[in-house]
C-alpha cells in the first residue's frame, strides 16, 4: 500500500467515531420522524417502505463510497480496521437472520433447550480468540484456504478447504436471502420472488464495488440498526409490564407468569400435557447427550466458519485481532443475552392475549401473518375469522375458544411480530423489520465475499492463472460475486423446505471439515500435508455422510449402516417402534430416495441416539484421529515449516507472509 493511501486510511480511521456518531444520531432522528408521520396518519405501508428504503440507501451509499481497486483493500480492507469497529462488523456479520429472527423463535418454541444455541454460538468466540484468530492474523492470509495451502503445501489442501467453505456458506447465504424475502414480502407487500431479488440488489450494492472494505463499514452501520431494533421493543415491554426498562432483569418475573399461565391452561382444559411443554423445564426436546452435543458442534462450527475467521484478517496487528474478538463477544452478547427475555415476553403476550379467547376476538396480527401461512389455528392458515371458525368447527368437541394445541406460529415470525402482538406503535414494527433486514444483509455480504474470494483468489489466481494482473483479479471476483448471488437468490425463490435445517448443518460441516486442520496446523508442528488432506476428507466426509443418510436415505442407514430409531427425550421410547420400522422399510414409497420432509424416517434415525444437527460429533474426532495417524505415518514437515509455525504463534513481529500485503 502506498504511503498516501496509508495516510488516508489513518485519517479515515481517526474520524470513525464522529462519522458513526452522526450516523447513529441521524438514524434516531429518522425513527422519530417516522413516529411523527404515524401519528399524523400516514399509512403503515408507506412507513414500511420508508424504513426499508432509507436503510438500504444508506448501506448502498457506504458501499459505493468505499469502492476500491487495490487487492489488499478488496480482500482484507487494507488490514487497517480498528479492533472496536472490527468487533462491531463481526457482530453484524455473525448476527444473521437466523440469530436476529430465529434465535428468539427457537427459544419461544423450545424453551430451556433453546439455550443450547445461545451457549454454542457465544462459546464459539472463546475458541476463536484462544485457538485460531490471532494466529491466522499473524500468518497474513487472505482466505482460510490460503492458510491451509501455505501451512500444508500444495493446492490439494487449498481445494479441499474451498469445497468445505462452499458447502458451509452457500446454504447459509440462501437462508439470508430467504430472510430478506420474508421481511420484504410482509412489510412491502411484494410477491416473495420479487422480494428476494430486491434483497439481492441490496446485498450486491454493499459488497460488489468495495469488497471487504465496503462490507466492513456497511456492517458497522448495520450492527447499529440491528441492535437498536432488537433491544427497543423488549425494553419497552419490560418497562410497560414491570416498570424497569432492563428486560434481562425482569425476565425472571416473565418466566414466573408464564409458569402460572401454563398451570391455569391445564386446569381449565385449554392445554393438554402432550401439547404443553413447560418453558423452563430442561430436556423436553433434546436428550442431555444431544443438548451438550449440539452446544459442542455449534461452538466448534462457529470457530471454523470461514466468513467469521476472515474478519480477523482485517485488523492492523495480532494484538488488535485478539482485542477484536473480545469486542465481537461483547457485541454478540448484547443480542444473545436479550434473546431469552425476548422469547419470554413474546410467549407471555401470546399466552395472555390469545389462549382462552373466543375465535371471533382474534387480533388483526393473527390474520396478517396467517395470510402468509405463518400462523395456523386448528391446523389451517389463519387467513380470516371465517377460515379459523371453519377449521376449528371440524375439530370434534371444540367450543370456539382458542386452546394452546390449536395455535401454531412459525419460529421466524416471533421477533418480527412481537411489536404487533404487544400492540406497540407501527414505528417499532418497522424498526424491527429494518433490523432483521440489516442482520440478513450483513451476513449475506460476508458469506458472498467469502465464497467469491475463495473462488477468485484460491481457485482462479492461485491455481488457474497465477500471473493475473490486479485489475483482472478484481473483475473476476466481482463477476463471481454476482453469479453466486444470483444463484443463491434463485435457490431462495424456490422456497426450499430444508433451508433452515441446512443452515444448522453448516456448523457441523465446518467443524468436521476445517477445525482439525486449523487447530493442529497452528498448535502441532508435526501435522503435515498428507495428515491435513486425510483429516479434512475424513472429518468432512463422515459428517456429510451422517447428514445425508439420516435425512435423505434413512432406509439405507437402517439396512446397511447399523442405524436405529432415535429416542423420545422424555420417555426414552423409540420414535419409531420395531414393528413400524419393519412396515416402513417394506413400503416402496419410503425406500425410494431421496426422502421428502414428510418421510416418516427422515431425521428420526441415527447412531447412538445423536440428532443429525450434531453430526460433527462423529466427524470431528474422526478428523483429528485421521490427521494424527496419517501425519505420524508419513514424513514430518521441514524444519523451515516448523520454524514458520513457531513464528506464527509468537504475538510480536510482523505479518509472516508480508509480500501478500504489498
Amino acid at each position: 500500500m502506498s504511503s498516501e493511501a496509508q495516510a488516508g486510511n489513518a485519517g479515515f480511521t481517526s474520524s470513525l467515531g464522529r462519522i458513526y456518531g452522526i450516523y447513529t444520531g441521524g438514524f434516531v432522528a429518522f425513527i422519530i420522524l417516522v413516529a411523527i408521520l404515524e401519528r399524523a396518519g400516514v399509512p403503515n405501508k408507506v412507513l414500511g417502505y420508508m424504513f426499508v428504503g432509507f436503510t438500504i440507501l444508506v448501506y448502498a451509499f457506504i458501499g459505493i463510497i468505499s469502492r476500491t481497486v487495490q487487492v489488499s483493500e478488496y480482500y482484507v480492507a487494507g488490514r487497517s480496521v480498528p479492533a472496536f469497529y472490527n468487533g462491531m462488523a463481526t457482530g453484524a456479520d455473525w448476527m444473521s437472520a437466523a440469530s436476529f429472527i430465529g434465535m428468539a423463535g427457537s427459544l419461544f418454541l423450545l424453551g430451556y433447550d433453546g439455550l443450547a444455541f445461545v451457549l454454542g454460538w457465544t462459546g464459539g468466540y472463546v475458541l476463536v480468540a484462544v485457538l485460531i484468530a490471532p494466529f491466522l492474523r499473524k500468518f497474513g492470509a487472505y482466505t482460510v484456504p490460503d492458510f491451509l495451502s501455505a501451512r500444508y503445501g500444495g493446492n490439494t489442501a487449498r481445494l479441499l478447504g474451498v469445497i468445505v467453505l462452499l458447502a458451509c456458506s452457500f446454504t447459509y447465504v440462501v437462508a439470508q436471502i430467504f430472510g430478506t424475502g420474508l421481511i420484504a414480502q410482509r412489510f412491502l407487500d411484494m410477491d416473495f420472488t420479487v422480494a428476494v431479488y430486491v434483497g439481492l440488489a441490496g446485498i450486491l450494492v454493499c459488497s460488489m464495488l468495495g469488497g471487504m472494505r465496503a462490507v466492513t463499514w456497511t456492517q458497522v452501520a448495520q450492527y447499529i440498526v440491528l441492535i437498536v431494533a432488537y433491544l427497543v421493543p423488549v425494553v419497552i415491554l419490560s418497562a410497560q409490564k414491570y416498570g424497569l426498562p432492563i428486560p434481562q432483569l425482569t425476565y425472571g418475573q416473565a418466566l414466573q407468569e408464564i409458569s402460572n399461565l401454563e398451570q391455569s391452561f391445564l386446569q381449565n382444559n385449554l392445554a393438554t400435557t402432550a401439547s404443553l411443554k413447560p418453558h423452563t423445564q430442561p430436556f423436553l426436546n433434546y436428550s442431555p447427550a444431544n443438548y451438550f452435543a449440539l452446544i459442542l458442534c455449534l461452538m466448534v462450527g462457529t470457530a471454523s466458519l470461514p466468513h467469521v475467521l476472515m474478519r480477523y484478517f482485517t485488523t492492523p496487528s495480532v494484538r488488535e485481532a485478539r482485542i477484536s474478538v473480545a469486542w465481537s463477544l461483547l457485541f454478540i452478547f448484547l443480542l444473545y443475552f436479550t434473546a431469552p427475555a425476548y422469547a419470554a415476553f413474546s410467549k407471555l403476550e401470546v399466552y395472555s392475549t390469545l389462549i382462552g379467547k373466543n375465535l371471533a376476538d382474534m387480533p388483526q396480527w393473527v390474520f396478517s401473518w396467517g395470510k402468509l401461512g405463518l400462523v395456523t389455528i386448528c391446523g389451517k392458515a389463519a387467513e380470516s375469522v371465517q377460515a379459523i371458525t371453519a377449521a376449528c368447527g371440524a375439530v370434534s368437541g371444540h367450543t370456539g375458544v382458542l386452546r394452546l394445541q390449536d395455535f401454531g406460529i412459525n419460529t421466524d415470525v416471533v421477533v418480527i411480530s412481537t411489536p404487533e402482538i404487544a400492540g406497540l406503535p407501527y414505528v417499532i414494527t418497522g424498526l424491527v423489520a429494518a433490523g432483521g433486514l440489516a442482520a440478513a444483509l450483513s451476513t449475506a455480504d460476508g458469506l458472498l465475499l467469502a465464497i467469491a474470494n475463495a473462488l477468485s483468489h484460491d481457485v482462479y489466481y492461485k491455481i488457474i492463472d497465477p500471473n493475473a494482473p490486479t485489475a483482472r483479479r478484481l473483475i473476476v471476483s466481482r463477476v463471481l460475486l454476482v453469479l453466486v448471488a444470483i444463484l443463491a437468490a434463485y435457490t431462495a425463490s424456490t422456497r426450499p423446505s430444508d433451508i433452515l435445517a441446512m443452515v444448522s448443518w453448516a456448523f457441523s460441516l465446518a467443524a468436521g471439515g476445517l477445525f482439525p486442520a486449523l487447530v493442529l496446523g497452528i498448535w502441532w508442528k508435526r501435522a503435515n500435508s498428507a495428515g491435513a488432506i486425510a483429516g479434512i476428507t475424513v472429518g468432512f466426509g463422515l459428517t456429510l455422510f451422517y447428514l445425508v443418510i439420516t435425512r435423505y436415505y434413512p432406509h439405507l442407514g437402517v439396512q446397511y449402516f447399523g442405524m436405529g430409531s432415535l429416542l423420545n427425550p422424555v420417555t426414552g421410547a423409540p420414535l419409531i417402534s420395531a414393528e413400524a420400522m419393519t412396515k416402513f422399510l417394506a413400503d416402496p414409497a419410503v425406500a425410494a430416495g431421496p426422502a421428502l420432509v414428510t418421510n416418516p424416517l427422515a431425521s428420526k434415525i441415527g447412531w447412538f441416539n445423536i440428532n443429525n444437527i450434531s453430526s460433527a460429533l462423529f466427524g470431528l474426532p474422526a478428523g483429528f484421529l485421521a490427521m494424527y495417524v496419517v501425519s505420524m505415518l508419513t514424513e514430518a514437515p521441514s524444519k523451515q515449516m516448523m520454524d514458520f509455525v513457531d513464528a506464527c504463534r509468537r504475538p510480536r513481529g510482523g505479518t509472516l507472509m508480508e509480500e501478500k500485503t504489498v
